[in-house]
């Protein structure tokens, strides 16, 4: 047996900030000790002793690690952009231990056989913790009914066309997936025949050299609501567990809002590009922050952020979605969608913090806490006695460039005011001191 002990930090769990100490043994916390508390001093002495490894963290800020539900590692398919084993390094340097990977690859991944692939691949290629959604098409019910609920963290559904153009349109099929699925649906909503027809007009008024400021009027909210509006009609109907991807409008906050007074089996995201960005941020970094949905206005930025702050939004991931530099930088219609953020989308979210926009505790929930509530994932999310020790230690006072760790070699960001210092995943560290360790300390996530 091998045993840690983490001293002189400052804890952030449920809500409850303390300084104190956390003690590990293998793979999970055996103790978590608040320093105001009578006798903790003693055991901590006493730990010092039994430990193998004893870590000064120095009063730095210890949270649970980032559990990141949505991103795009590309693998198997786009592998000059992003593979498995280079995201999730790039993740462990983000403080994220847990990632839920998307489906949309080429070939897409719509059936066990090739969901099964992209486990055997992480199992010898991830850093840290992982799980991996698998697609809906309108003819691939059979598989997904096959799906273990214990083993797989949900499905996807496109509810318009977006990266790998996996779509799922027939209403028939909507229906009986929504009513059969064994496992959560995460859904992208979009209405393609809207997207379609403000496309057409765009290239009728500017040919082939459309702006990317109009990405927001192309990719419209109207568009969103009204595919998020059937999305939650599907849910009430059926009783479906849903959870609905990278919320972009004020209104959608608004139906998610009055959808989760019906039914506690409806919760929603936000991503971190909505989050930090609005429309007008186009202007100045333009394809870099091309992305589906769009970005949207400064008033739906503020509500998705009240959203978030209130809990109606229930967590926060990155939507991380490389592509090469030279692809995006492409006239608007060759320019793939997405951003890659898993690296920096914790970072991100501590700026806020630090621009008071939200408590270090919210951020903390959003993006370990709830996470694990919203998927009941297993023994991971917290910092109690009988959880896997996924642990992020970070310093809010000591500004950072890092190194781009992602495999596409490029941010839309690349200074914070915080910096990420140590990652633990399973007892093990992963990063420490703001370095890889070499160490792979990957599980599959299970799900209670």
């Amino acid at each position: 047996m091998s045993a840690c002990l983490l001293k002189n930090g400052t804890v952030v769990n449920e809500n409850v900030i303390f300084k104190g100490g956390i003690y590990i043994e293998d793979e999970f916390i055996v103790d978590v000790y608040d320093y105001s508390q009578e006798g903790s001093f003693e055991k901590e002495a006493r730990y010092a002793s039994e430990a193998n490894d004893v870590v000064d963290l120095c009063g730095c800020y210890v949270a649970p690690g980032i559990i990141d539900t949505h991103v795009h590692f590309r693998e198997p398919w786009a592998t000059d952009k992003s593979t498995i084993a280079s995201e999730s390094a790039a993740a462990a340097l983000g403080g994220v231990t847990t990632y839920f990977d998307m489906p949309n690859n080429n070939p897409a991944v719509t059936n066990l056989a090739l969901l099964d692939d992209k486990f055997l691949t992480a199992s010898h290629d991830s850093v840290v913790n992982y799980s991996f959604y698998m697609g809906a098409t309108d003819d691939n019910l059979d598989e997904i009914v096959r799906l273990d609920p214990h083993s797989v963290c949900g499905v996807k559904i496109f509810l318009g066309s977006s990266t790998g153009n996996m779509l799922l349109d027939d209403p028939a099929a909507i229906d009986h997936l929504f009513l059969k699925s064994p496992v959560p649906i995460m859904a992208h909503c979009e209405d393609n025949a809207i997207i379609q027809e403000n496309l057409k007009k765009a290239q009728e008024q500017f040919g082939d050299d459309i702006p990317f400021t109009k990405h927001s009027e192309i990719r419209s909210r109207e568009a969103c609501i009204k595919s998020t509006d059937l999305a939650i009609k599907l849910a009430l109907k059926n009783n479906t567990r849903l959870h609905i991807a990278h919320i972009s409008t004020a209104e959608e906050v608004e139906m998610l809002r009055d959808a989760h007074a019906k039914s506690s089996r409806i919760t929603g995201e936000a991503c971190v590009g909505y989050l930090y960005f609005e429309e007008k941020d186009t202007s100045k970094y333009g394809p870099l922050i091309k992305c589906n949905p769009s970005i949207k206005s400064f008033y739906d930025r503020k509500a998705i952020r009240k959203g978030v702050r209130q809990g109606v939004i229930s967590t926060v991931s990155t939507d991380h979605a490389p592509h090469l530099l030279s692809e995006k930088n492409s006239p608007y219609l060759q320019s793939p969608s997405g951003s890659p953020y898993v690296q920096f989308g914790f970072l991100m979210m501590l700026e806020l913090v630090h621009k008071r926009v939200f408590k270090l505790s919210t951020v903390v929930d959003r993006m370990s806490h709830s996470p694990a509530r919203c998927f009941n994932i297993e023994k991971r999310g917290f910092i109690k006695p009988g959880c896997y020790a996924d642990l992020v230690v970070f310093d809010m006072n000591r500004k950072s460039t890092p190194d781009i760790a992602y495999k596409c070699g490029w941010s839309p960001l690349k200074s914070f005011s915080s910096t990420i210092l140590h990652t633990m995943s399973n007892g093990s560290f992963v990063v420490f001191n703001g370095k890889l360790t070499g160490v792979r300390s990957a599980k599959k996530v299970l799900f209670t």
